[in-house]
């Protein structure tokens, strides 16, 4: 669990975030929405501790990051995976050195041990017979599910992911969003995802953030995010045709 308590950022004088307090649940896949300028990639820079806060509180399971030493905060980061918006991934490096390149980085496993622990990965994530290729031999959507392999290739408590559907077609945006969610639940992870994508929402929204200025303006779940009243959380979900026609949808079934 994450817990966020007044948190405030701001850069040369001005203030980005403006006092956000919210908690994200252990298991569950918590979304971060918000329009262009809200404030989302601040925030979520501040969670991944790339960002110190200019005031407010930032606690992992009940450990608060600040009140912690440089080395118990670079074990802290060490249980966060990552999913980068363009899958970050390195392109002279086949998939499996791709996935490997965490525990090089940050363990003291022998080769063959980080060899078998990324084919755990690759096994979870349905890539096959892909090992060996470089990441332009690949699809968009194998590229992500080489990402998603890599960041929790080292068994984090914790996973960010970054717009992690940018790019991709809507099924295969789907197929990226459930094993997102899949694997958040198998391993009890306590996953957080900025995201712009309403698919997602609707998909695997179990605790939605909505930030609009640089302040928390709603939080729900993705049934309730249907039935809000908050003219503006409606103004920016409901700019999709696909949340109008679901919206259509409810309000002909409770009026029956």
């Amino acid at each position: 669990m994450i817990e966020v308590q007044d948190l405030k950022k701001g850069f040369d004088g001005e203030m980005i975030l403006k006092g956000i307090s919210t908690t994200f649940e252990k298991g569950k896949t918590n979304l971060i929405i918000g329009q262009s300028g809200s404030g989302k990639t601040v925030f979520l820079k501040c969670l991944l501790g790339l960002f110190r806060p200019t005031e407010g509180s930032i606690r992992y399971d009940g450990q608060a990051y600040s009140s912690l030493s440089s080395e118990d905060q670079r074990e802290l980061r060490e249980q966060m995976g990552m999913v980068f918006q363009g899958s970050a991934l390195f392109d002279s490096m086949t998939v499996e050195e791709n996935i490997m390149f965490p525990l090089r980085m940050f363990t003291k496993m022998r080769r063959a041990e980080r060899r078998e622990r990324a084919n755990e990965a690759i096994k979870r994530v349905n890539l096959t017979d892909a090992n060996n290729k470089l990441p332009s031999e690949i699809s968009g959507g194998m590229q992500k599910r080489v990402a998603i392999a890599r960041a929790i290739v080292n068994k984090p408590k914790y996973l960010f992911c970054d717009e992690p559907n940018s790019g991709l077609d809507p099924k295969t945006a789907t197929v990226v969003d459930n094993l997102i969610q899949e694997i958040t639940r198998e391993y009890e992870i306590t996953t957080v995802i900025n995201t712009h994508d309403m698919n997602s929402v609707m998909e695997i929204g179990e605790k939605i953030v909505f930030l609009q200025k640089g302040q928390l303006a709603w939080e729900g779940t993705k049934d309730e995010i249907f039935k809000t009243d908050h003219e503006d959380v409606t103004d920016f979900v409901y700019s999709s045709n696909l949340f109008k026609e679901v919206r259509s949808a409810l309000n002909k079934k409770d009026s029956r």
